[in-house]
C-alpha cells in the first residue's frame, strides 16, 4: 500500500483554500488544487462544530480510509483537503467513499470512467 502524503503547513492549506475549487455535499467538502508535486497530498481539517474531540478524531479516521480505497484511482499532482461536516461522523467509510468518488470525479482528480470500477 502506498503511503499518504498530507499537508501540514498552514501555508499549504490557505493556499488550497484561496485558489483551489470546491466541491460541497452535506457530508464533506473538498477542496482541490493542482500542485506540482507530481502526487496526491491531502489535508483534512474537522471544526469544534462537529463535537468534541473524540467524534473529531473518529471523523478524521473515516475520512482517511475512505481515501485509502480511492488513492490508486487519483491522478498525480493533486493538493486535496478534505472539511468534515456535522453528517461525516453519521456515515461508514464505504458511504463516504461512494460520496468522495462522485466528488473526485466531478472535479477531475479521478478520470470518469473509472468511478464504475470499486
Amino acid at each position: 500500500m502506498a503511503e499518504i502524503i498530507t499537508l501540514k503547513q498552514n501555508s499549504d492549506f490557505r493556499r488550497v483554500y484561496a485558489r483551489g475549487k470546491e466541491v460541497i455535499h452535506p457530508a464533506l467538502v473538498i477542496y482541490v488544487l493542482k500542485n506540482r508535486a507530481g502526487v496526491c497530498r491531502i489535508g483534512i481539517t474537522t471544526g469544534k462544530k462537529i463535537g468534541c474531540a473524540v467524534e473529531r478524531n473518529r471523523c478524521r479516521r473515516i475520512i482517511k480510509e475512505a481515501y485509502r480505497q480511492v488513492a490508486p484511482l487519483c491522478r498525480g499532482g493533486w493538493d486535496l483537503v478534505f472539511v468534515a461536516r456535522y453528517k461525516t461522523k453519521r456515515l461508514t467509510s464505504t458511504r463516504l467513499r461512494e460520496v468522495m468518488l462522485k466528488q473526485l470525479s466531478s472535479c477531475g482528480v479521478i478520470p470518469e470512467t473509472k468511478t464504475g470500477q470499486t
